[in-house]
Formats: structure tokens, sequence, C-alpha cells
């Protein structure tokens, strides 16, 4: 992959401005050559991030640079997308559908949603198609969880640590390692990475046998089993009042919900990566070491730490098998999902309390 910078411009290539009459003027676009096939970055000195002051083209720069591994998690799926065309400190929006003004070579695939609405969704297959992304200001990669050949199976489960306010990094870290330690009893594979905010994910490779649903059951199977290990350090709990320590949120799993992928730079004042670790990195590994600036030398110096995840789809009938073991039946869903017929009352329990009480 090689930068191609526009000849016709008089404009050096480090130089973020052109003089016009004397007068300094933002240049208008970048010309790049990616992975074969051309594409300009428009304003390509915008700000993104004030503080390290990282510019649009930047961005670009960085999903070029750690293009294998960012496909590796978001390639070949549908994408929705997250968009910050003023910068970190501007309002950003969620786009379902791709741009009608796309290139011939972005490849989209409709998606269907249980509201019955549909939706072309963008499926970057190279480095091209991320460096695109990244001139619409995509900070983030939003990947569903299936592929864009089978979109009703998916091939991944999310584990999701979400910590509550107030719990440190380490509790984080400890419940990840108890996780993993699970999922190995039930011949699965996790491949941890920060998530670039507060917290951690676990990806889990799977065959394409199983229905969302289904995924999602052994999801909330898993948190449960965490919990029960663990009952000060984490908790499956739905509602926020319930919640303590790390919440491992089952929820991930649910059709139409992304998280942000590997490698996706998220939108936090020093441009923080959820970026891939290798497991003897999670015990001491800060994510403050992890951002725009510093991954691209990490990518080459190490590679991706999750380079052989598709090596290792696994299989959820054990923990299907250990829902039914539990018997604590289906968890509350999120509030604007269609609700679900062995799903618990969607009522705060503080409130049935209270509804219970003066009856």
């Amino acid at each position: 992959m090689t930068f191609c910078i526009n000849a016709s411009r008089s404009t050096a290539p480090d130089g973020p401005l052109l003089f016009e009459g004397g007068v300094a003027a933002a240049r208008k676009a970048e010309a790049l050559l990616v992975a074969g096939r051309a594409l300009a970055i428009s304003n390509p000195d915008k700000v993104l991030f004030p503080g390290p002051k990282h510019t649009k083209l930047d961005l670009a720069r960085y999903y070029i640079d750690v293009a294998e591994g960012a496909l590796r998690g978001a390639g070949g799926r549908p994408n929705m997308l997250v968009r910050y065309p003023d910068g970190i400190e501007g309002e950003h929006f969620y786009q379902k559908r791709a741009p009608a003004a796309r290139p011939s070579w972005i490849e989209v695939v409709e998606l269907r949603f249980p509201s019955g609405r549909v939706a072309r969704e963008l499926v970057p297959r190279d480095a091209a198609a991320l460096a695109w992304l990244a001139n619409l200001a995509c900070l983030e990669l939003h990947p569903h969880p299936v592929r864009a050949d089978d979109l009703e199976h998916p091939d991944e489960l999310r584990v999701d640590l979400d910590p509550v306010p107030g719990v440190a990094w380490e509790q984080i870290r400890q419940v990840a390692l108890l996780t993993r330690s699970v999922l190995a009893e039930f011949n699965l594979a996790g491949w941890p990475k920060t998530s670039g905010s507060r917290g951690m994910h676990i990806a889990v490779r799977l065959e394409r046998r199983w229905t969302f649903d289904e995924v999602r059951r052994s999801a909330l199977a898993l948190a449960r089993e965490v919990e029960k290990r663990a009952p000060k350090l984490a908790t499956s709990r739905w509602w926020k009042e319930e919640r303590h320590g790390v919440f491992i949120d089952y929820n991930q799993n649910a059709k139409d919900r992304t998280v942000a992928s590997a490698y996706s730079v998220r939108p936090t004042p020093d441009a923080r990566v959820s970026a891939p670790l290798f497991w003897d990195e999670v015990d001491d590994c800060n994510p403050a070491d992890f951002t725009l600036a510093t991954v691209p030398e990490r990518f080459r110096k190490l590679g991706d730490p999750h380079a052989a995840i598709d090596r290792h789809a696994g299989s959820i009938d054990g923990l299907l098998e250990l829902f039914d073991r539990q018997g604590q039946g289906d968890a509350p869903w999120p509030p604007h999902y269609r609700r679900q017929a062995a799903e618990p009352p969607r009522v705060q329990p503080s409130r049935r309390k209270r509804a219970s009480s003066r009856s």
C-alpha cells in the first residue's frame, strides 16, 4: 500500500497549508492510492482530536497502517457508521444506511430489522474502504457479528465487560481472566481487547450454526456463571440499580447490536484505540498506552494478537446446556426490543416493589 500525493497541486506532502496570495488556506483534498484504488481525503487537515491535534488524514493513515487487523474484526461484515464530522468535541451521529454517493467498489448488503425496516449497510473489504470511511470522519468501526454472506447466523459471541462507576481497572482484568477460564472449560477461545473506553471486550469466534437468540442465550449463561464464581466482582444484572462491580453485558449479542471492533479509534481526548491484547498482557496493560499515535508501531513490531482468531471457531452447545441447567430463564432485553415471550417483567425492581407494597 502506498501513498500518492496529487502532483497537480503545489503543496508539500507534509505541509498542512497552501498559500494563496500570501494568505494561509486549508488544503481541499489529499489524493491517496490505497490497495490499488485512488481516493481523496477531503479537508485532510480538519482536526478531529484537538488535544493531540490528530487530523482526518491522520485517521485515514492510521486505518491504512493497521488495515490487516482492523479488517479481521470488521471486514466482510455490515457496519453501522458512527460519524464525527466536526471532531470529537462536535456533534456525532449514527448512520445505518450507507451513503448513496459512494464509489462503485464500496460493497453494501441489505439488513432487515425486527421493526420491518431495511437498510443497506457498508461492508469494508480492503484498506481503501477503511480510508474511505475515515474520510467520512468515522472514527469507530461498528460491525455486526455476522458475515455479509450469512446475515442470520453470528460467527462471534461478544463479551462486553462494562464497569459501574468507581470500579478499578484491576477488577476488570480479574473478571476478564476468570471469563477466559470459564470459556476454556467449554472449549471456547476468548480473544481480549481493551474497549478503548472504560472496559474490556472478549471476542469468541463461533461456527455459523446458531441464531442470534441462541448466541445471546449462551452469552447470558456465561455471564451468570462468571457472576456465580465471583459474585463480589461481576454481575449479570440488567437493571442499573442492581449492578455492582463489572457488568457482563449479555445483551450486546442481541440482533442488530454492534460494538466498536478491534483497532477502532474511540472519541476520547487522547484518541484511544480498542486494542487487541495477548492474554499475558492483560495482567498489567494500561488502556492509555493504546492510541492512534502508538498502535501502528505496536502493530508493526508485534503483529496482530488476534491473528489466529478465525482458526478457532467453536461451539456454544455447552453454554446452551449450561443455560438449561441454571434454570433461571430469560433476562431483560434492551428497552427498544419487542417484548419476548419468556422475558421477565420489563420493570425496574424498585418500582415493582413499590407497586407490590401499595397493592
